[in-house]
């Protein structure tokens, strides 16, 4: 099966069984570049296999005890509680074994639950028919916590295959005593419940969206471990603490901040330490920024507005000329407008029908010119022809005396 809204353009979805390049299908999925390969030892390899459950925003992994072999998309049923569920194969291979050691999951784990056999059309009917519920269930649920006044916030319902039990995600910024809901919701929905309480991060990711960078949210694509981000990571890079450009869509400081932040912390190894104040004749300078892509550091005098861009070289020699009591006269900074590259249009830049906006610009500058002179001929040509019609007027258009207009004259 496939997404209904796919990437690929088609629609209805690429059919690729939740492997397709642009991770519509499945989400959260760790590229399989074993599977081409062919498995020589069935019985020592990994009889783990990762299956996803609501397009891959939540994944668990299960024993294939009966060795049955298991591609990529297929639908399996697995053990539930008091009963079955139906997932989708994401992962097999040895590339579990990978994904346990990295989470830190015991492979001989006794607990660990199993998978009863591939998914039938009984199964698959039942499934569908379930998750159909999961709207008008949520919206329910919702309007039940509205009625019992309670500080929490509930992002979505899963439904187990059989419809025996429903997991209720919810987000609350303090504890709740959610024990009257619980009963509410066990005699409404005929279901066992079980509540389950998120982060705001989590919530996002299971809800998706486009970040500010016009893709795909991280955590909602491939972003699983979320690491703590602060304002320190935005100082590092020289960006202005504005909370409403440096928060993502969960209200929280933007995980993508971490990202770059080792890269600056490396090139900021080569520039001085204690540079924030440097004494010239004329007074002290205090450092504003480091730009490490041109290794220049930024400094104002006091009482003035001038940047001054100065080489990690120069601050050096300032500091220790500073060290021996000895004030430079000048900053000596660098001519940053000297080293800018000229705009050069290309000559050929319409051959392949492509129009650059500087030719627009220019061809509208243009046919505003030859506006204005056209207006400006009319207008001096309009008194000419006027006064030429008065010269070549004859006599006797002109009314006799006492004459009324229209009539003939008086012979």
């Amino acid at each position: 099966m496939a997404c209904g809204s796919c990437g690929t353009g088609k629609p209805n979805g690429c059919n690729s069984n939740g492997g397709c390049s642009t991770g519509g299908c499945n989400r959260l999925n760790v590229h399989d570049w074993l599977c081409n390969l062919p498995m020589t030892d069935v019985e020592n390899s990994c009889k783990i296999i990762e299956v996803s459950f609501k397009n891959g925003s939540r994944k668990d992994y299960y024993r294939n005890t009966t060795l049955q072999y298991l591609e990529k998309g297929d639908y399996v049923t697995i053990e539930g509680v008091g009963g079955f569920d139906v997932g989708e194969v994401s992962l097999t291979g040895e590339l579990v074994r990978l994904q346990l050691k990295k989470k830190g999951i015991d492979e001989w784990n006794p607990d660990m639950k199993k998978i009863l056999r591939k998914s039938t059309d009984r199964d698959i009917e039942t499934f569908k028919f379930n998750k159909s519920r999961e709207a008008k269930v949520q919206a329910r649920s919702r309007e039940l916590a509205i009625v019992l006044n309670l500080q929490m916030k509930l992002s979505e319902v899963e439904i187990q295959a059989d419809g025996k039990k429903a997991t209720f995600f919810y987000t609350a910024d303090d504890r709740v005593d959610f024990r009257e809901l619980i009963k509410q919701y066990a005699g409404e929905f005929k279901l066992k419940v079980e509540m389950r309480q998120i982060g705001i991060r989590q919530e996002a990711a299971k809800v998706g969206g486009i970040g500010s960078c016009g893709r795909e949210l991280c955590c909602s694509t491939w972003l699983s471990d979320f690491k703590s981000v602060n304002t320190t990571a935005a100082r590092y890079q020289n960006l202005s603490i504005n909370q409403t450009k440096l928060s993502g869509q969960c209200g929280r400081l933007k995980c993508c901040l971490n990202f770059e932040l080792d890269t600056y912390l490396d090139a900021l190894q080569h520039f001085p330490d204690n540079a924030e104040l440097l004494e010239i004749t004329k007074g002290r300078a205090s450092l504003i920024k480091k730009d490490i892509f041109k290794n220049l550091m930024w400094y104002m005098l006091e009482g003035g507005n001038k940047h001054y861009p100065l080489t990690i070289q120069r601050v050096k020699e300032i500091l220790r000329l500073n060290a021996q009591g000895i004030k430079p006269d000048e900053l000596e900074a660098v001519d940053v407008t000297s080293n800018k590259p000229k705009e050069v249009e290309h000559q050929f830049v319409d051959v392949v029908g492509h129009i650059s906006l500087k030719s627009l610009e220019r061809n509208d500058k243009r046919r505003k010119e030859q506006q204005t002179i056209n207006k400006n001929q009319f207008q001096e040509q309009k008194p000419k022809q006027q006064d030429n019609r008065n010269k070549n007027r004859n006599f006797k258009d002109k009314p006799y005396p006492n004459q009324r207009p229209g009539s003939l004259p008086n012979k």
